[in-house]
């Protein structure tokens, strides 16, 4: 059964998120930082593990995107 990307907000406390996300980032040079996000994203996939709803994460991440 495939499943459905959930775009609804699920979060307790967003700002809190974004405050620790911003936090991790914070003294990492821009190599470093990259390199954070990118393990981050792969742990969060993973966790995902269904590769039709990374698809459209990814597809709706790049929605939008300027040229």
């Amino acid at each position: 059964m495939a499943g459905t990307l959930r775009t609804d907000l699920r979060l307790h406390d967003p700002d809190a998120f974004y405050q620790s996300l911003i936090d991790a980032h914070r003294g990492l040079t821009d190599d470093q930082s990259q390199q954070l996000n990118a393990r981050l994203i792969l742990l969060l996939a993973n966790h995902v593990g269904d590769r039709e709803i990374l698809a459209e994460a990814m597809a709706a991440a790049r929605d939008g995107l300027a040229d």
